[in-house]
C-alpha cells in the first residue's frame, strides 16, 4: 500500500500546492484581503463542478484495476479509450457552466469588487478544463498499472510552472523592450490553466512511452465505440462523481455563506480551507491508492487481500491526518503568516484552523474507507452517506451555530467538523460489512 500510495501522496500535494500557491501570491498584492477572497469564491466555485463532472471518470479505478488484476491488459485498453471520449464530454459541459457562471456570480449577496475578480478568475481559469480532464483520465490508467512516478514527477514540475507563470503574471514585469502587465487575480487563475496544460502533455507522453516501453499495445487498441461501455461508466461513476459533488459542494456553500459576512472572514476561511484541502490530500491519496489495491485483489479473486489493503489504507489514513492534526493545532499563527502579512486575516484564520485540526483524523477515516468501497465496486454508499452527514447535518447545524448562536465563520466550521464525524463512523462500518462479503469480478 505505502509503494503505491506514496508517489500519489507526492502527487496529490502537488495538485494542492497549486491553489495555495495562487493564494499565497495573490494574498502579497496591495489589497490582500480582497484578492484573497475573489480567489476565494472563483476556486470553490470551479472546484466544486469540475470535481463532480471529472468525479464521474473514477469508475475508472474499478473498471482499470480489476481488469489489470485478472491481466486483460486489452480490456485496460478499451476502457481508457471510452473514459477519453467520456472526458471530452464531461470537460465541454463543464467549459459552458463555468462560462456562464460569472452571470449568476454577480448577483450574489456580497461585495461587488469581489465578485467582479472572482469572475475575472474563473474566466482564465476555465481554459485549463480541457487539459485538465485529459489529465484525470490519463492518470487513472498510469496508477491502475502501478506506474504512479510519472504522476508525481509531473505534478511537483507542474507547480513549479505554476509559481514561475504566477510570479510572472499577477505582478507584473519590465525588462527593456519586454514587458508583462499586471494582471493580478486573472494572472492567478490563468497561469493554472497554463500549468494544467502541461500537467496534461507529461502525462500524456508517459503513457506512450509506458506503451512503447511494456508492450501495452495501446497504440493498436481497435478505435472502436461501444455506448454499453460509457454506459456502465457512467453508473458506476455518476454516484462517485455526486458524491465528490456532496462533499466539495458543502464546502462550497459554507464560502457563499461565509462571504455574505464580508471579504475579511472570508478571507480568513479561505486560508484555513486551503491548508485543511492540503492536508486532505494525503488520505485522497491513499483513498486512490485503496481503489487500485482492493480492485487488483478482487479482479485477482483474492478477497483475503482485497479487506487488508482497505484495512491499511484505512489505518494509513487515520495516522497522517492524526499527525496533521498536531501540526495544525500547534503552529496556527505561522502557518496564517505564510499566506498573508495582514494582522486582520491572520486573526480570522486561526480560530478556523484549530477547528480543521480537530476533524482531521475524521476526514481521514471517510475518505480512505470510500476509495476501499469504489475498488470493491461500492460507489453509492460513499454518496448515501455523504449527503446525510454534510447536507443534512453539517449545513443546518453550521447554519444555526454560525448565524443564530452569532459564532460566523467558526460556527460553520464546526458544522463541517460533526457532519465529518458521522460520514467517518458510517463508512468504516460500512467497510467492515464489506469485508465479510468482498465481491469477486467475473
Amino acid at each position: 500500500m505505502l509503494t503505491l500510495a506514496l508517489p500519489l501522496i507526492l502527487a496529490e500535494l502537488g495538485w494542492m500546492s497549486m491553489g495555495i500557491v495562487d493564494t499565497i501570491m495573490v494574498g502579497h498584492m496591495a489589497h490582500p484581503v480582497l484578492a484573497i477572497a475573489a480567489a476565494a469564491l472563483g476556486q470553490v466555485l470551479y472546484n466544486t463542478i469540475a470535481f463532480g463532472l471529472a468525479g464521474v471518470l473514477l469508475g475508472l479505478d474499478t473498471y482499470l484495476s480489476q481488469s489489470h488484476g485478472a491481466g486483460r491488459v486489452d480490456e485496460a485498453n478499451r476502457w481508457l479509450l471510452h473514459g477519453l471520449v467520456l472526458a471530452v464530454a464531461l470537460a465541454a459541459a463543464l467549459m459552458l457552466i463555468i462560462g456562464a457562471a460569472p452571470i449568476a456570480l454577480m448577483h450574489l449577496p456580497a461585495d461587488h469588487d469581489v465578485l467582479l475578480h472572482a469572475s475575472s478568475f474563473l474566466r482564465a481559469l476555465n481554459w485549463g478544463t480541457p487539459p485538465l480532464f485529459l489529465a484525470f483520465v490519463l492518470r487513472r490508467y498510469l496508477q491502475a498499472f502501478n506506474h504512479v512516478k510519472p504522476i508525481a514527477i509531473s505534478l511537483v514540475t507542474a507547480n513549479v510552472v505554476n509559481a514561475l507563470v504566477n510570479w510572472l503574471l499577477i505582478y507584473g514585469h519590465h525588462w527593456g523592450p519586454i514587458q508583462i502587465p499586471a494582471l493580478g487575480v486573472y494572472g492567478s487563475g490563468l497561469s493554472t490553466a497554463i500549468s494544467r496544460l502541461y500537467l496534461a502533455g507529461f502525462m500524456a507522453v508517459a503513457v506512450y512511452r509506458l506503451d512503447r516501453r511494456h508492450h501495452y499495445g495501446l497504440r493498436t487498441t481497435p478505435r472502436l465505440f461501444d455506448a454499453t461501455r460509457i454506459t456502465r461508466l457512467l453508473s458506476l461513476g455518476a454516484p462517485a462523481g455526486a458524491g465528490i459533488f456532496v462533499e466539495i459542494s458543502i464546502f462550497g456553500a459554507v464560502t457563499f455563506l461565509i462571504g455574505t459576512m464580508g471579504p475579511l472572514p472570508l478571507a480568513g476561511h479561505e486560508i484555513a480551507l486551503n491548508c485543511a484541502s492540503f492536508t486532505f490530500m494525503i488520505p485522497f491519496a491513499i483513498s486512490a491508492a485503496a481503489a487500485v489495491r482492493v480492485g487488483q485483489a478482487i479482479g485477482r479473486k483474492s478477497p483475503r487481500e482485497a479487506a487488508s489493503a482497505g484495512w491499511a489504507a484505512i489505518l494509513l489514513g487515520a495516522i497522517a491526518m492524526a499527525t496533521c492534526s498536531l501540526f495544525l493545532a500547534g503552529f496556527p499563527h505561522a502557518i496564517a503568516s505564510a499566506f498573508t502579512l495582514d494582522p486582520t486575516v491572520i486573526a480570522a484564520t486561526v480560530p478556523l484552523l484549530y477547528i480543521a485540526a480537530a476533524f482531521q483524523f475524521f476526514d481521514g477515516v471517510q475518505i480512505t474507507a470510500n476509495g476501499a468501497l469504489r475498488g470493491a465496486g461500492d460507489t453509492h454508499t460513499g454518496l448515501i452517506v455523504q449527503l446525510a452527514g454534510y447536507w443534512a447535518i453539517a449545513l443546518p447545524l453550521g447554519y444555526y451555530l454560525g448565524f443564530r448562536r452569532h459564532l460566523g465563520p467558526a460556527g460553520l466550521w464546526i458544522g463541517l467538523c460533526t457532519g465529518l464525524i458521522v460520514a467517518a463512523t458510517c463508512l468504516a462500518l460500512k467497510w467492515r460489512h464489506t469485508t465479510r462479503h468482498v465481491p469477486i469480478a467475473g
